[in-house]
């Protein structure tokens, strides 16, 4: 029988950063001590993380950075980007992120587990190929993905990444790829400055990156309608065999780098729809990557919320969600995403004016 995996281990509290860094250990700290608690572990397997082999770390990353990432293990406090802090502990605690996303992946498709959230740190979606940025130093879901084509005979992945922050290192390495679609929703103009309409993938790439860039407010209402309008057609056109989620938290309402309104019942929400885009198209095949996410709270509540809607103790009514959204948002964003992508033959969701 097939159950839901959790990847969590105290190694990923080990990467420390400055006190008012947003990616303290901190932030998980919380959520671990719910997940300890038997009233929510013995609903799901907890998946030990190994390190991940350097040969899996060199998928998508240079043998310079990955050398320049190992020399802080020799470093009490250093940096590997302006906004990427390091302790002697971070290139354990990243090689552990990195094994954990691609066991969970392993697992998920090797039909050993039905479905995977990955609860580590330091998250990855930032992580370029030859550098760190944005508290992330490897880029775990581009692992991930890499992996499952290279090793797990998986043809065609989708990357999903709803994190406040555009997933700039994750699309740069898939974007004249036609077997990884990365699709994101991101707020913007906002940190790292990437992810405009226009950038829909390069050379043979071309039209299998989407962009959805959000202005500030939206709900849990207007992010599920929108994936329901947005993503659902893309996916099931696709026809991934395995679906990667970066899961940033930070679109919730209470946290502090956020503009977003999300609710943990939003999260949910989301959750519920791509476990079923996942039934629909891929035998249930979807992992869930922690990206951001910086109210320990707010982050410890929608993992929680998650973990109900994987294990079944929840079934969100998404059709009932979305109908909350509000038009004036919605409908100008599926306009110009259905305008940029009407060229690669992508038939997205109308009419616009019926959302529900």
């Amino acid at each position: 029988m097939t159950a839901t995996g959790v990847v969590w281990d105290p190694v990923y509290l080990t990467h420390v950063t400055d006190e008012g860094h947003p990616d303290h250990p901190r932030r998980l700290k919380s959520l671990y001590r719910h997940l300890r608690d038997t009233a929510v572990n013995h609903r799901f397997k907890t998946v030990t993380p190994p390190a991940a082999t350097d040969e899996e770390i060199l998928l998508v990353h240079s043998p310079a950075y990955l050398e320049q990432v190992k020399a802080t293990a020799a470093i009490d406090a250093s940096a590997l980007s302006a906004d990427t802090l390091t302790c002697r502990h971070s290139y354990r605690a990243a090689a552990m992120a990195v094994g954990g996303t691609i066991e969970a992946v392993r697992q998920v498709v090797g039909g050993t587990l039905s479905h995977a959230l990955v609860l580590a740190r330091p998250p990855g979606h930032h992580a370029e190929r030859s550098r760190a940025m944005g508290y992330c130093i490897f880029n775990n879901t581009a692992i991930g993905a890499m992996a499952a084509r290279a090793n797990m005979g998986v043809a065609r992945v989708m990357v999903v990444d709803w994190d406040l922050h555009h997933g700039n290192g994750t699309q740069h390495m898939f974007e004249r790829d036609p077997s990884v679609f990365f699709f994101s929703s991101h707020q913007f103009p906002h940190y790292p400055g990437t992810g405009h309409l226009t950038e829909t993938g390069l050379g043979p790439g071309e039209g299998t990156t989407m962009n959805v860039p959000l202005s500030r407010g939206w709900g849990d209402g207007e992010f599920t309608a929108l994936y329901r309008r947005l993503l659902t057609p893309v996916v099931r056109a696709f026809k991934p065999e395995l679906i990667l989620v970066s899961a940033g938290f930070d679109i919730h309402v209470d946290d502090p780098l956020g503009g977003m309104t999300v609710t943990p019942a939003g999260f949910a929400g989301l959750t519920r729809l791509l476990l079923d885009l996942a039934r629909q198209t891929c035998a249930g095949r979807v992992v869930f990557c922690l990206e951001g996410g910086y109210n320990a709270d707010a982050l410890s509540d929608s993992a929680l919320a998650m973990i109900d809607e994987l294990t079944g103790r929840t079934s969100t009514d998404v059709t009932a969600m979305a109908a909350g959204a509000d038009p004036g948002r919605l409908n100008p964003v599926l306009e110009r995403c259905i305008h940029t992508h009407r060229r690669f033959g992508t038939q997205l969701d109308g009419p616009l004016s019926s959302h529900g």
